[in-house]
C-alpha cells in the first residue's frame, strides 16, 4: 500500500508557487515572467564577499555558532532604524526589542496565520491580494475575503464601511481575525495605498470590537524606482495607533533571495514574544550567519549605495518591459496595466473574455511559445476574475526581456484569434 501524508494539512491541494518555480528551474529554456526571483546580475556577490572576510577575521568563530531566536540585536536595531529613515517616521518607537528576524517574511506571515486564527475564521485581504499568502490561508483552513476594490487593486474607499456592515448583517463580522495588507508596490498589482486609502479603512475597522490586528506587508518598500512611496507605513499613522499592527519586512528582496532574512516589526511586544515563541519551535532561529553578513552590509552604511543601483535597474527593466509589450501590440489588443513605480511586478488586465486560468487556451498558447507567466485569477480570494496576469521583470536578463514580451503578446494573439 502506499503511504501518504494524513494530516489536514497536507490534503489542501499543492502548492501553485512550489510548482511555478520548479517549472522555472527546471526548464531553463523557458523564458519566465512568473518567477519572482531577483536578477543574478545585480545580486551583491562583492558586498557579501567582503562581509564574509571580515567575519572570517574574528577569532571567536561567534557567527558560525547558533544565534539568539529573535535574531541578532545589530540586525534588529538596524531593521529599527531602516524604519525611522522613512519621510514622517522618524520618531517611530521602536527599539530592537519591537523587532523579530525570520527566514524571510514568509515564515513570519505563517505564524502570525497561526496565532491569531483557527480553521473557520476569516482574513481580510486586498483584492487583487499575495497568491502565496492566500495559499497559505487556504492550507490553514482560513478564509480569505476582498476589501472592496477594482481588478486593478485600488481600494474602494466609499465601499469598506458598507463592507464592514454587511459583515455584521450576515453574522460573519464576529469570525474576521486578521487584516492582511501590501501598502507599497503590492503583489501583485505593484499599487500602493495612499494616506487616504488606510486612514478610510481604519474607520471602517474601527466597527470591529475588539480591534483585529493588521499585517502591513512591505516586502517591496525598498525597491522604488525614483522617491519612496510617500503614504507612511501604519505603524507611523495615528489613526492606526489603537490596532494591533505588524510590520512585515525584508531583505529578501532588496538584498539577497538566498540569504533567506526577513523580519517583523510591532509596537505590541506581546506580538513580537508569542512569534518568538513559536519560532523557537520551528528552528530555534534565522541562519546566525547570513544575519551576521547583513548586519556588516547596514552597519558599515553600504546599504544605501547598494539600493540606488538596483533601483536604477528594475526601473529599466520594467520601463524596457513596457515599452516591449506595447511594441508587439498588447495595448493595441486592449490589454491594460499601470506603469509601476517601484517592485518587480506588472499587473496586465486583458479585455473581456480574457481567461488567463493555468489550462486555459491563453495559458497553453503560452507553453507552446516557452513562455511563463503568473494567472491573475490566483490572486482573488473568490478564484475571479479571469482576465488578468502578473508579469514579472525581475530575473529575467534584460536582453531576454523583449523576446519574453515578444512571446507573451504572440499567445495573446492566438488565444483570442484561435
Amino acid at each position: 500500500m502506499q503511504w501518504a501524508p494524513t494530516g489536514l494539512r497536507a490534503r489542501r491541494g499543492d502548492s501553485v508557487i512550489t510548482r511555478l518555480m520548479a517549472e522555472q528551474l527546471a526548464h531553463p529554456e523557458m523564458l519566465s515572467l512568473a518567477a519572482g526571483f531577483t536578477d543574478n546580475a545585480v545580486l551583491p556577490a562583492a558586498l557579501v564577499q567582503e562581509a564574509c572576510a571580515r567575519l572570517a577575521a574574528d577569532p571567536s568563530n561567534a557567527w558560525l555558532q547558533y544565534g539568539m531566536n529573535r535574531g541578532r540585536h545589530g540586525l534588529r536595531r538596524a531593521a529599527a532604524e531602516l524604519l525611522r529613515g522613512y519621510p514622517g517616521e522618524q520618531e517611530l518607537p521602536l527599539d530592537a526589542d519591537h523587532v523579530l528576524v525570520t527566514n524571510g517574511s514568509q515564515q513570519a506571515l505563517y505564524i502570525l496565520v497561526q496565532l491569531f486564527c483557527e480553521p473557520g475564521d476569516i482574513v481580510l485581504v486586498q483584492r487583487p491580494s499575495y497568491f502565496v499568502f492566500l495559499e497559505l490561508l487556504q492550507g490553514l483552513g482560513v478564509r480569505a475575503l476582498s476589501l472592496p476594490g477594482d481588478a486593478a487593486g485600488q481600494l474602494d474607499r466609499a465601499g469598506l464601511e458598507p463592507f464592514v456592515e454587511e459583515l455584521r448583517a450576515s453574522g460573519e463580522l464576529g469570525r474576521v481575525r486578521l487584516v492582511y495588507l501590501m501598502g507599497a508596490y503590492a503583489n501583485p498589482s505593484s499599487g500602493c495605498l495612499s494616506g487616504d486609502d488606510k486612514r478610510a479603512l481604519a474607520r471602517a475597522l474601527r466597527r470591529l470590537d475588539p480591534p483585529v490586528p493588521v499585517l502591513e506587508d512591505m516586502a517591496y518598500r525598498e525597491l522604488y524606482f525614483d522617491a519612496p512611496w510617500p503614504a507612511r507605513s501604519l505603524l507611523a499613522m495615528e489613526e492606526w495607533r489603537d490596532f494591533p499592527v505588524v510590520y512585515l519586512g525584508t531583505f529578501t528582496k532588496p538584498f539577497a533571495t538566498g540569504l533567506k532574512v526577513g523580519f517583523m516589526a510591532s509596537r505590541e511586544r506581546a506580538i513580537v514574544k508569542a512569534v518568538a515563541k513559536v519560532k523557537g519551535h520551528h528552528d530555534f532561529g534565522t541562519a546566525h550567519f547570513t544575519q551576521a553578513i547583513l548586519e556588516h552590509v547596514l552597519e558599515t552604511g553600504l546599504y544605501p549605495a547598494h539600493l540606488a543601483g538596483i533601483r536604477a535597474h528594475y526601473r529599466d527593466k520594467c520601463r524596457h518591459l513596457e515599452q516591449a509589450l506595447r511594441d508587439h501590440g498588447l495595448g493595441a489588443a486592449g490589454w491594460q496595466w499601470e506603469s509601476p513605480l517601484g517592485g518587480l511586478l506588472l499587473w496586465a488586465r486583458g479585455p473581456g473574455g480574457t481567461d488567463t486560468r493555468l489550462g486555459s487556451a491563453f495559458h497553453r498558447a503560452c507553453l507552446e511559445r516557452e513562455i511563463l507567466y503568473v494567472p491573475g485569477d490566483l490572486c482573488f480570494a473568490e478564484g475571479a476574475p479571469y482576465h488578468c496576469a502578473r508579469l514579472s521583470f525581475g530575473a529575467l536578463a534584460a536582453d531576454r526581456i523583449a523576446e519574453a514580451a515578444r512571446r507573451f503578446c504572440a499567445a495573446a494573439y492566438s488565444a483570442a484569434n484561435p
